[in-house]
């Protein structure tokens, strides 16, 4: 599978104009603080490479109030495009984000989890059944939510994400509508 998207004849165009995205990223972890937060420095490290600016970063234990503060908080700033989370998407009692954020969602982008899991698969097989990844829209700010793992990140970002927050990705790309997100 390409990184540059799963369609046929889609891909980064290069001879068009790059447009950075400001992207945050939150680390949902009971374990985790900054300096042991290897997935979350993935995605720092992936979002910096892409061209994109680093709109934050923050490590919030597994509580739904906190998980949605946080994000609340990344919102309202209008300092931020897109919010991309790690952890707390499993099955366990204590993997709570998508209880947290989900409810937010103005609206839910339901090919996100469809294509995550076919990209999953290629790499750890039916262990995918375990992630409850998910995305959506809330007050015009994109919200992806990945899982934890290393592997997950990677391929959440490099498989699926970054494709979409490249401006230069056709046939299409969310960077082309976020001018429109909150259009009543």
């Amino acid at each position: 599978m390409s990184d540059a998207g799963l369609k046929p004849g889609g891909g980064i165009k290069p001879e068009l104009p790059f447009k950075p995205v400001r992207v945050a990223v939150l680390t949902v972890s009971d374990t985790r603080d900054e300096a042991s937060d290897t997935s979350g420095q993935i995605l720092v490290e992936r979002i910096k490479a892409a061209g994109h600016e680093l709109a934050g970063r923050v490590v919030v234990r597994d509580d739904i109030e906190r998980i949605r503060d946080q994000v609340r908080d990344w919102i309202a700033s209008k300092a931020v495009d897109a919010i991309v989370t790690t952890g707390g998407t499993g099955l366990t009692g204590r993997d709570v984000t998508v209880e947290a954020l989900e409810p937010l969602f103005d609206k839910k982008i339901d090919g996100f989890s469809v294509v995550f899991h076919l990209v999953s698969y290629a790499s750890v097989g039916l262990s995918t059944l375990q992630s409850r990844a998910t995305a959506g829209l809330i007050g015009g700010v994109f919200v992806f939510c990945l899982p934890g793992s290393n592997g997950a990140v990677k391929d959440g970002w490099d498989k699926v994400i970054s494709a979409q927050l490249d401006s230069r990705h056709k046939p299409c790309n969310m960077v082309e509508l976020m001018p429109r997100l909150l259009e009543q």
